[in-house]
């Protein structure tokens, strides 16, 4: 039985992780990562680090992520409780979608999250770096 449905979105390497929510009346569990799920996004490195951040202001922008390989990291990006606008910018030259965005919402309610390289600048929240596999 698969908990998550990951499906392209319109930038390269960039994913839509559905999570499927397994609840009776006392609540719901969420699956929010599994690797066999993953392997299927190319994914094959261990998990690098498991962030959890706290925003206190509404409109704030947490964090711009960017690294360059060797150090490029895939990002896992969901959002546990409320909700973020998670953008993701690509800036790799040599791309098609160069400077092309795609935003999504992320909450605690649709259980979503967007899954992509770091080449690309979010502001979000719970977030598991992976080393990249570029």
């Amino acid at each position: 039985m698969t908990r998550l449905t990951i499906t392209d979105l319109p930038l390269v390497d960039l994913k839509l992780v559905e999570r499927r929510r397994i609840g009776d009346d006392r609540g719901y569990l969420c699956r929010i990562f599994c690797v066999e799920e993953f392997l299927a996004c190319g994914w094959k490195k261990p998990v690098a680090q498991i962030n959890h951040t706290y925003t206190s202001k509404k409109g704030t922008i947490r964090g711009l992520h960017y690294q360059n390989s060797p150090h490029s990291e895939m990002k896992l990006v969901t959002c546990i409780s409320g909700q973020v606008w998670d953008v993701a910018v690509d800036l790799r030259a040599n791309s098609a979608n160069f400077l092309q965005w795609h935003g999504q919402i992320l909450s605690a309610e649709n259980c979503q999250a967007m899954l992509g390289h770091a080449l690309q600048i979010r502001a979000s929240r719970l977030y598991c770096s992976f080393i990249s596999i570029t």
